[in-house]
């Protein structure tokens, strides 16, 4: 048990050490601001830079492809529409338990607005247990447990687009979105083996190509954002030299200790609340993320949406993002979610829900495997003496 009385020590200086970093913040948001319209008023030579130079960059940078003070105010739909969206937990295979496997569960929703049809609220469960789904990804260095992770990833995009066009073939006619609770830059993929990665990225992208053929707008959101994509591209409006060239002129400097350091750490969510007011968007940037260069046609953008509460980050395929209807209507739709969910998208919460497993979950799954195993004929089956004694207790 947490003695919380032994902690309250350590949450003072904690809390000091976050005043001070918040006026520090202030004064870095005020020189960031500055920076922002110098940008702009500089960006066709930045965007130059940017095509030119960045595999001489030492941080990862954004481009935008419309102008940096292009604001666009965003009116929430009030028309009949269809939002679709997916979400998924797991329970994580345990050497303890009475047997090592795992299982992933998709939540499924499908909201009808304005047309008085029942939503879909429901989950897909699956159990992996054989050999393959175990040990597979151990031939690549890749943990069971991160392996699950990746897997069900994958299972999100492609149930997501699953119902989408079973939805699309009963109401051909309702503007609708495929909604994705996080990014759907998957960073994730970029840090294992290319022989990994090809067991799994191409059937998100095979999904999404079914979402392209059918039109159906794609767009993942991201609550409290931590990129900064964004404002490492005003790194290179505050980069001293002719050409902003990392390797040759500050290769020999710790990255925080270079010239165009002098904003960071401000993420993009922080720039573009001073920027923004509830209701408008931000223009829209082109990822530059490495994982992107495997993704083909499905490149992917994003803006910061300020949703009333707070700045969120869009991210949308190319097929979505630079379609101009296909946008305008996602946004409309994503900021409609927000304010029937005060303050976070109604479908994305209710795919959660319906994805959640409980500890009493957990609970029944292992019953429930324990009497098929007896029924089996299998002998023995109960768990480690460790669990056991963690469930006995005497604490």
């Amino acid at each position: 048990m947490l003695d919380l009385q032994k902690l309250m020590g350590q949450m003072q200086g904690m809390s000091e050490q976050l005043q001070k970093e918040a006026q520090q913040l202030t004064v870095k948001l005020d020189r960031a601001e500055t920076i922002f319209h110098q940008a702009s008023a500089n960006q066709a030579n930045l965007c130059k830079h940017s095509e030119i130079l960045r595999d001489r960059f030492m941080f990862n940078c954004a481009e935008p492809v419309e102008p940096l003070e292009q604001v666009q105010a965003i009116s929430p739909t009030t028309t009949p529409h269809i939002v679709l969206a997916t979400d998924g937990s797991q329970i994580a295979p345990s050497r303890h338990e009475i047997a090592y496997c795992y299982l992933i569960n998709i939540g499924r929703v499908a909201i009808y607005y304005n047309s008085g049809i029942y939503p879909l609220l429901d989950n897909v469960p699956e159990v992996f247990y054989k050999m393959e789904d175990l040990y597979k990804a151990r031939q690549w260095g890749i943990q069971t447990e991160q392996w699950m992770t990746l897997k069900r990833t994958v299972a999100e995009n492609v149930a997501l687009a699953n119902l989408a066009i079973a939805t699309l073939a009963s109401y051909p006619h309702s503007p609708m979105l495929a909604f994705s609770d996080g990014a759907l830059v998957h960073w994730e993929l970029d840090e294992i083996p290319a022989d990994a990665r090809s067991h799994l990225l191409p059937d998100i992208l095979a999904a999404w190509d079914n979402l392209k053929t059918q039109k159906i707008p794609l767009a993942g959101y991201i609550s409290a954002p931590r990129a900064a994509e964004a404002t490492n591209f005003l790194r290179l409006q505050l980069c001293p030299f002719e050409e902003p060239d990392c390797h040759t002129h500050c290769s020999d400097k710790p990255l925080d200790a270079a010239p165009c350091s002098q904003i960071q750490p401000l993420r993009d969510g922080t720039l573009w609340s001073r920027l923004l007011k509830a209701g408008e968007c931000s223009p829209i940037w082109k990822s530059q993320a490495r994982i992107l260069q495997e993704y083909g046609e499905h490149q992917i953008y994003f803006c910061y949406l300020h949703v009333g509460t707070e700045i969120a980050r869009i991210e949308m395929p190319a097929w979505t993002a630079l379609d101009t209807e296909m946008r305008s209507q996602a946004l409309q739709i994503i900021l409609a979610q927000v304010q029937k969910g005060y303050g976070y998208p109604v479908a994305l919460a209710e795919a959660h829900n319906q994805a959640v497993v409980t500890g009493s979950d957990r609970r029944r799954f292992f019953a429930i495997l324990e009497q098929q195993m007896v029924k089996s004929g299998l002998r023995n089956v109960t768990t480690s003496y460790k669990e056991s004694r963690k469930r006995s207790s005497i604490a």
